[in-house]
């Protein structure tokens, strides 16, 4: 079970990664920003409810990780569980009330969660890279797994954070438009 669990997250980091970098270069370019625009305008609690499950399920797979597979989480993995966690109602709650100024709020929580993730798998690879900040528990350069010899339990989380900030600057784009269209 632990093995298709693993795999699993690691097959749908993957994804992640692909659809966060091809929506930021959507909404890098003017055409792309159009045709979102276009296709999803006036529907703004889709990518917030999109943001908000992959908040969910990077906690679920986190907490997975942790009580069910008893593997304890480093340093570095607390600190972007303290950015992933609140994520999860921050979302909820603007999918819920459909505000689509809540990327105002997540995108700070979701940007540090991302470069904690980045330097983290920097440090898996480069375990010299460390400044210090792993002291108590397992070491922050230690990958209890590696699915396709790459995926981490960092890289799913970046990836996570990846996606979710993409889809928080097409909410951001989609806020703007709202907000320049004429009132009737």
């Amino acid at each position: 079970m632990y093995a298709t669990i693993a795999t699993t997250l690691g097959v749908l980091a993957i994804a992640a990664v692909a659809l966060g970098l091809g929506l930021a270069f959507a909404l890098a370019t003017p055409r792309g920003r159009g045709h979102l625009v276009r296709t999803l305008g006036g529907h703004e609690r889709h990518p917030i409810a999109w943001a908000w499950a992959v908040a969910v399920l990077a906690t679920c797979g986190s907490l997975y990780f942790s009580e069910i597979a008893h593997l304890t989480p480093c340093s570095l993995c607390w600190y972007q569980r303290i950015a992933m966690y609140p994520l999860v109602f921050v979302l909820g709650v603007g999918a819920v009330r459909g505000d689509p100024g809540v990327w105002r709020y997540a995108l700070p929580l979701a940007t540090v969660g991302l470069l904690i993730a980045g330097y983290h798998v920097a440090l898996e690879w480069q375990p010299a890279l460390d400044v210090g900040m792993c002291g108590a528990g397992p070491p922050c350069s230690l990958r209890y797994f590696a699915v396709f010899g790459f995926v981490s339990i960092a890289t799913m989380s970046g990836a996570a954070f990846l996606l979710i900030l993409a889809l928080l600057g097409l909410l951001r784009t989609l806020d703007r438009h709202g907000e320049e269209q004429p009132i009737l």
